[in-house]
């Protein structure tokens, strides 16, 4: 009885932390065991064998979100070496999508804080991280080169010098987005978080952010 009772008071925190249900909480409570092997953490070797993720371009960066200190509110850098249910369910809910009851006063909120983190309850900027990889709060060029080659590399029809080309195009854009005119010699550092906020501004950020992950229409992400 202590038992049970203890198990729904975490199961009540949980709904109230992250925005799920008490049967989606329970769904992923078996998704982790599947993943953990009935142990209670999980290790990044533990995604490897998620079909969902198996032939995603960026798989490398989704797992490694699951385990940044920065979305798990733990440092503001350096990875975890392992997550507990708590933690796995926290990040899951970063990228729920966007209730349909919800006004569009509501949704545009929750979109900006989607970009953000992904759910108005947690602070880490998830999506942000995913790019920014030295935690230093800005997405260089090289870093978002990074991310696009990722992407296109299972394109046979485009090569890296094009994939750069993309990206480099992409930043350009995003300083005129964000700094406007800038003179011949100004260099633009890279992409804040303002910025960020900016570029997507106006972008339906749910059709861009949405991928199938552990048979769960929860995990979105750029692509």
């Amino acid at each position: 009885m202590g038992a049970a009772h203890s198990a729904s008071e975490e199961v009540r925190e949980l709904e109230g932390k992250t925005g799920f249900s008490s049967d989606q909480i329970e769904q992923l409570h078996r998704r982790f065991k599947q993943l953990s092997g009935d142990q209670p953490t999980i290790r990044k070797e533990n995604f490897n064998n998620v079909p969902d993720l198996e032939l995603n371009p960026i798989r490398s960066k989704i797992i490694r979100a699951f385990f940044d200190n920065r979305n798990l509110r733990k440092g503001s850098s350096g990875l975890a070496d392992e997550i507990n249910f708590e933690d796995f369910v926290t990040i899951m809910s970063y990228f729920r999508p966007i209730d349909i009851t919800m006004d569009e006063e509501q949704v545009q909120l929750c979109r900006k804080e989607k970009l953000r983190c992904g759910c108005p309850r947690a602070p880490p900027h998830v999506l942000f991280h995913m790019y920014d990889s030295d935690s230093d709060g800005r997405i260089t060029l090289e870093e978002y080169r990074n991310v696009v080659e990722e992407l296109l590399s299972g394109n046979p029809h485009i090569e890296k010098e094009s994939a750069r080309s993309i990206a480099d195009g992409a930043m350009m854009e995003a300083a005129s987005v964000c700094v406007g005119q800038m003179e011949p010699d100004q260099v633009y550092e890279g992409i804040t978080f303002d910025d960020f906020l900016k570029i997507w501004q106006g972008i339906d950020i749910e059709t861009k952010m949405h991928v199938r992950f552990l048979n769960m229409e929860t995990i979105a992400l750029c692509h």
